[in-house]
């Protein structure tokens, strides 16, 4: 993994009337409707429900005197907090959950520590590299090379990809954990390109970043076992559960997200001067999508990120605005020859079972 990166241009690619539009549109929607871009009263009750319901699942986990009591309780208590990171700390991190960007800051910091990540590095990761960056080898820190999973044809392939279409679900599973202590400490290390950008510097950084650690395992393994042993309930049982409910955690959001930059996507490799072949906005119809829940009540649940090509276009918007914002999306995009792509669920996971067959073939290799 590279530790320094040089920068990449995207060229003007004749996008400037489409972006006026869009800009146009936009603001006609915001103020006509009297609203502002950062989470409403709504959102904010909606937080406050899924922090109870975790705190409430996480109390219940530790009174429980039967193995399966605990287990439920417990996988509820993390499911919760995974969305109230889809829900409320995706947006803190992009700074429009709140005006405030210490409350945004606060707010991210108190809802990651169940899963065990580090905010700041995740919300670089996502907001400085992901999304400048999407389907770039090397620049999206998202598709860097594991030599488990393929995920670009720049890839070096491996006779087990073969079966990743397979087996892709275990290592969506892993990711969570894979984040929280793989990533977060070549992050924490300077191992990686987010050592350009000085996140979290010196002791203070260090302190804050091995506290949030040590406060994680206390709430999420040191309580728990303490708790289970007064009503004997087996210490193997506890760790399988954490294990189990942290894999199933990242499978809830990996579902959500995993086909968006794989669906009929485009990839790229930087020129030798560091330009791309297109403009910003192209690139962005050419590596992400929108798809649609079924029900569609269940997009309430989503944060967002079904409406990911919009989330894309528009990340300094709270996610209850995408609605609105995919329908004059789709409008101008078709006045201007952009190739707006919205589909189903069940597609989405079609066309990204499809992907990860022909990454998984020697002969796809560049």
């Amino acid at each position: 993994m590279s530790e320094t990166l040089p920068p990449l241009r995207y060229p003007a690619d004749g996008e400037q009337a489409f972006h006026q539009a869009l800009q146009r549109a936009a603001h006609h929607y915001l103020s006509g409707s009297r609203e502002h871009r950062f989470a409403g009263g709504r959102e904010w009750l909606k937080a406050g429900l899924l922090l109870v319901l975790c705190v409430t699942c996480y109390l219940l986990s530790l009174l429980q005197v039967s193995s399966g009591g605990f287990v439920i309780c417990y996988l509820l208590f993390m499911l919760m907090a995974m969305l109230l990171n889809i829900n409320v700390n995706h947006d803190a991190s992009h700074g429009v959950f709140s005006r405030s960007p210490r409350i945004n800051r606060i707010i991210s910091r108190v809802v990651t520590l169940p899963l065990g990540l580090d905010p700041d590095y995740w919300r670089v990761r996502h907001v400085h590299f992901h999304h400048v960056y999407a389907n770039i080898e090397h620049y999206d820190l998202d598709t860097e090379e594991n030599g488990f999973f393929r995920q670009t044809p720049f890839q070096r392939w491996r006779p087990w990809m073969r079966w990743q279409h397979l087996y892709w679900p275990l290592i969506a599973a892993l990711s969570l954990p894979y984040l929280a202590w793989v990533f977060d400490w070549a992050d924490r290390c300077g191992k990686t390109p987010l050592a350009q950008r000085q996140v979290m510097p010196g002791v203070r950084g260090w302190l804050l970043f091995c506290l949030s650690k040590i406060l994680h395992l206390l709430l999420v393994l040191a309580i728990p076992l303490w708790a289970a042993e007064q009503h004997g309930i087996a210490i193997s049982v506890v760790l399988a559960t954490w294990l189990g409910s942290q894999m199933a955690a990242s499978l809830l959001v990996v579902f959500l997200l995993l086909g968006t930059h794989w669906a009929e996507a485009e990839f790229y490799q930087p020129g030798a001067e560091g330009e791309l072949p297109h403009g910003w906005y192209r690139h962005n119809f050419a590596t992400a999508c929108d798809w649609q829940p079924s029900p569609a009540w269940l997009g309430y649940f989503t944060g967002g990120l079904n409406l990911h090509l919009t989330h894309h276009l528009f990340p300094g918007w709270h996610h209850r605005h995408y609605p609105a914002l995919a329908v004059i999306l789709a409008r101008l995009a078709s006045e201007h020859g952009m190739n707006y792509r919205c589909i189903s669920y069940r597609e989405l996971l079609r066309r990204q079972q499809a992907f990860l067959r022909r990454m998984g073939q020697p002969q796809e290799a560049l």
